[in-house]
């Protein structure tokens, strides 16, 4: 059985002074392996990598949103004014409120706007939480069908029955495991190779369902994630790609040609995730084309070590 392997190493001064242990896949756009490293082929719990899966499943379900709406429902959003704002345009359509979602109570994710709204003495809520744009969507699905509200996030609710079988279509995998996210909504597993494979086929599709999940993250990338995120400036770099990172450092990327990577750190050090992203679109030479800003991609990947308040060193992917 195959194990996580060195990707990124920490220089400090010149000297290697630790490593962060991952694995990752590359696939063609035929879904042809090209490179790997470490395990890829074990299940992983892709976190909110997954949504994009899950909001295809509700939009096969009969969720019709605009593309803006849609791309929050992809979303582990900063909390931005821009991102609550959608939210809850979301629960209004569907003639509910916020005290219909069932994601917990939080903070925004970005620290920026946290710090805002902690110095205006305010206090956490469901619709700031990153996850809240997923939850909207899947409250609008529920009554798009008539299924009921109070129980959605239960695995075998008619809205997670639909979810679970788009989702093992596009990974190409039977779930290897279940369980439950941080944000209370169920959580299935694959394999690194059934995630790239999965957002390879949203891509590439030209119309139809997929199509329109794939062209609201192109389209609204800071809505997907946030203004200062690394995940929208690397899909700005890369024009045309749909990305989506989750939380114990999982993130998958595919370009508009269907080439994709799926990667995951082992301890779950998100400061390595950008930096093995961006190092490996580069030595693959998926950063050539003539319209991405490959000098803005790679800086994304950059990630500087100090000393004494003076750079000492960085971040290097060893793979």
């Amino acid at each position: 059985m195959s194990a996580p392997v060195p990707v990124v190493e920490i220089v400090r001064s010149g000297l290697v002074e630790g490593r962060h242990y991952g694995s990752v896949v590359a696939l063609d756009p035929e879904g042809e392996t090209v490179f790997s490293a470490g395990d890829v082929t074990g299940p992983v719990y892709p976190r909110s990598s997954s949504k994009p899966l899950q909001a295809l499943g509700m939009v096969e379900a009969g969720l019709d949103l605009p593309p803006h709406q849609l791309a929050l429902g992809c979303a582990s959003h900063s909390g931005e004014a821009m991102h609550v704002e959608v939210v809850r345009e979301i629960l209004a359509g569907a003639g509910l409120g916020e005290d219909d979602l069932q994601c917990p109570e939080d903070y925004p994710l970005e620290p920026r706007v946290r710090d805002l709204v902690l110095r205006a003495d305010g206090g956490p809520s469901r619709v700031q939480m990153n996850c809240s744009g997923k939850h909207a969507a899947m409250l609008a699905t529920c009554v798009a069908n008539g299924w009921s509200t109070h129980d959605y996030l239960s695995p075998t609710h008619p809205l997670q029955r639909a979810i679970d079988a788009t989702f093992e279509r596009l990974t190409g995998e039977p779930i290897a495991h279940a369980a439950t996210d941080g944000c209370g909504a169920p959580l299935l597993a694959t394999s690194l190779v059934g995630l790239a494979r999965a957002f390879s086929e949203l891509a590439l599709a030209s119309h139809g369902p997929m199509s329109r999940v794939a062209d609201a993250i192109r389209t609204h990338p800071e809505l997907v994630s946030g203004t200062e995120r690394d995940e929208r400036r690397l899909l700005t770099a890369v024009p045309g790609a749909i990305g989506k990172l989750g939380a114990e450092a999982v993130y998958v990327l595919a370009l508009r040609d269907g080439r994709s990577i799926a990667l995951k750190i082992d301890d779950g050090g998100d400061r390595a995730r950008p930096v093995l992203m961006a190092g490996l679109l580069d030595r693959l030479g998926w950063l050539d084309g003539a319209d991405v800003d490959r000098h803005g991609a790679l800086r994304v990947g950059e990630h500087v070590l100090f000393g004494g308040g003076k750079p000492v060193g960085g971040l290097r992917v060893c793979v």
